[in-house]
């Protein structure tokens, strides 16, 4: 039995060792990234993202949006709102769900209470079927 196990064990630990020495070298790359200086592109990217952000909150709505583009946006709105009938509804903003849990009655199940000299009647009677003929 110990010299099934052993070899198992082996196995397990060159498994074990291989893995953290992956972790050790992919941890290893990554702690040299964070430490040097982007590459020119990916700052051309970060510097075209955060200027984005800067155009959207003075702006307020489209950033570099034509008066042409506004027009088309508002009719877009405009067409959509007579097709649904939603009259004063902000179509650019997710909606928000409201769920709640229908009441269910019980389909088929008739339950009363019964009173305590049914229940104990009913016990007896099991009690007096489930007896064995033999047994006086």
């Amino acid at each position: 039995m110990l010299a099934r196990v052993i070899p198992r064990v082996q196995h397990c630990r060159h498994l074990l060792f291989r893995q953290f020495r992956r972790n050790i070298g992919i941890s290893a790359v990554l702690c040299q990234k964070t430490a040097t200086k982007l590459d020119p592109i990916q700052q051309l990217f970060v510097e075209k993202i955060r200027e984005y952000n800067n155009k959207s909150k003075t702006s307020g709505g489209l950033v570099d949006a034509t008066d042409e583009d506004k027009k088309s946006l508002q009719e877009d709105l405009d067409k959509i709102a007579r097709q649904y009938g939603a009259d004063g509804a902000d179509f650019t903003k997710f909606p928000t769900f409201s769920f709640s849990d229908p009441q269910l009655d019980p389909v088929g199940v008739d339950v009363e209470a019964k009173e305590e000299q049914e229940v104990e009647s009913e016990e007896t009677k099991e009690d007096e079927e489930d007896k064995p003929y033999w047994e006086p």
